[in-house]
C-alpha cells in the first residue's frame, strides 16, 4: 500500500525513491510486524483467556503437560493479523503473486479457526473430522495451485537441489504436485507444533531461507548468475516472507518456554502453507524438504508410527511426534526445542549452499 502510494511521488521528491527497494520494505516489513504483536500480544492473551480459549491437552502425553492445560492457544490469529498488516503496508499490491500468498494465508488460516472453535468453544476434542479438513485444505492449495500455473511464467518443470540440467516437466501434474506441497508443508507444521516454541522456531529460520530464495528468483541477474529459474515478480514474497519472520519473532517472545499462549490450527495450518505457495511460486517446491527437515521428520514420525503399530502392532518411537520421544527419554522440554532449532539452521545452511553449489 505505502509502495503504490508513495513510490509514485518519486519524481517529485527523491526521497520516495526508496520504496522501489525490496530489501527496504522487507525490512520495515519485519519491524511492522513484529511491533504489532509486542505491542498486542499482551491483549490478545487476556482476551483469550477471558473467553476461556484454554488449550486441551492429551492424557497419553508427557507428564509435564498436564501443568499446560487452560494455556489461552488460538494466538495464531495475532501473528496471521501481524502478517496480513505488514505485508498489505509494505508490498507491491499490484503483484498477483502476493494477493496468492495472502489467499492461502486467510484460506487456510479459517480452516485452523474452525478447528480450534470445535475444540476450544464447542469442546469437541476431536475438532474437524481429518477427511472435512483435508478436503478444505485440498481445495484452497487448489485454487492457488491453479491461479499459479495459468499466471505464467510458473513453468512445470521442477527445480532439483545440486542438479543444473535435470529438471523434470510434469506438465499437468504441476498442480497436483503444487497441492501436495502447500497441503502437506501445512499439516507437518501443525504436527510439529506441541511444545514452547518448538514450531514457531523453524517457521522463521525456514522463512529467512525462502527470503533469500524469493529475492534471488525474482532478481534477474542473480538468479541468471546462479542458473535458477527466473520468475519476475517473485522478490516481492519476500517482503511476506518477511513479515512472517516478524510476527514469529513477536508471538515467540509470549510462546518461549513456559508459552503464555500457543497458536494453535489457526497459526500452524497457514503458517505452514505460507513457505508452501512461497516454495511453489519460487520454483523451489523440493527444497522444502530440506529446509523445512524439521517439519518433514515429524511428519514421518507419525506416519511410521501409524503403519508400524497397524501392522506389526509394535511402535518405532516411544510417542509421536518425534519431539514427545525425546521427551519420554529424558530430555527437558526446553532441551527438545533449542536442538531443534539448532536443526533446522543447519538445514536451511545447507538448502541455501544449493543455490551455488549446481
Amino acid at each position: 500500500m505505502l509502495y503504490n502510494l508513495l513510490y509514485p511521488l518519486h519524481n517529485v521528491y527523491s526521497f520516495f525513491n526508496i520504496f522501489r527497494y525490496i530489501t527496504f520494505r522487507t525490512v520495515y516489513a519485519v519491524l511492522t510486524a513484529l511491533f504489532l504483536c509486542l505491542l498486542l500480544g499482551k491483549r490478545v492473551i487476556d482476551l483469550l483467556a477471558k473467553y476461556q480459549m484454554g488449550q486441551p491437552v492429551r492424557d497419553d502425553g508427557p507428564a509435564s503437560h498436564v501443568k499446560k492445560a487452560g494455556t489461552p492457544t488460538m494466538g495464531g490469529g495475532l501473528i496471521l493479523g501481524a502478517i496480513l498488516v505488514a505485508t498489505l503496508l509494505w508490498a507491491d499490491l499490484t503483484n498477483h503473486y502476493i494477493w496468492l500468498a495472502i489467499f492461502v494465508t486467510i484460506s487456510f488460516g479459517a480452516i485452523g479457526f474452525w478447528d480450534d472453535y470445535l475444540k476450544c468453544v464447542q469442546k469437541n476434542p476431536k475438532g474437524l473430522l481429518p477427511r472435512t479438513k483435508f478436503s478444505l485444505q485440498t481445495g484452497a492449495a487448489a485454487v492457488a495451485a491453479i491461479g499459479i500455473y495459468l499466471s505464467g511464467p510458473i513453468s512445470s518443470r521442477l527445480s532439483i537441489p545440486f542438479l543444473k540440467s535435470f529438471t523434470p516437466d510434469i506438465g499437468p501434474f504441476y498442480i497436483l504436485f503444487a497441492v501436495l506441497v502447500i497441503v502437506g508443508a501445512s499439516n507437518a507444521v501443525n504436527l510439529t507444533d506441541g511444545l514452547d516454541g518448538l514450531a514457531i522456531g523453524p517457521i522463521i529460520v525456514a522463512a529467512v531461507a525462502y527470503l533469500i530464495v524469493a529475492y534471488v528468483s525474482g532478481h534477474k541477474a542473480l538468479s541468471g548468475y546462479l542458473l535458477i529459474p527466473h520468475i519476475e515478480g517473485a522478490g516481492e514474497l519476500s517482503i511476506f516472507c518477511g513479515a512472517i519472520i516478524g510476527a514469529s519473532m513477536g508471538f515467540l517472545w509470549f510462546n518461549a518456554y513456559p508459552a503464555s499462549v500457543f497458536m494453535g490450527d489457526v497459526g500452524s495450518l497457514p503458517l505452514g502453507a505460507a513457505l508452501g505457495v512461497v516454495a511453489v511460486i519460487a520454483k523451489h517446491e523440493l527444497l522444502l524438504v530440506l529446509v523445512g527437515g524439521i517439519f518433514v521428520i515429524e511428519a514421518l514420525s507419525v506416519i511410521f508410527q501409524v503403519v508400524s503399530y497397524k501392522s506389526r502392532g509394535k511402535r518405532v518411537f516411544l510417542m509421536a511426534p518425534l519431539h514427545h520421544h525425546f521427551e519420554l527419554l529424558g530430555w527437558h522440554e526446553s532441551k527438545v526445542v533449542v536442538r531443534f532449532w539448532i536443526a533446522s539452521v543447519i538445514l536451511a545452511l545447507l538448502s541455501l549452499s544449493t543455490l551455488k553449489l549446481r
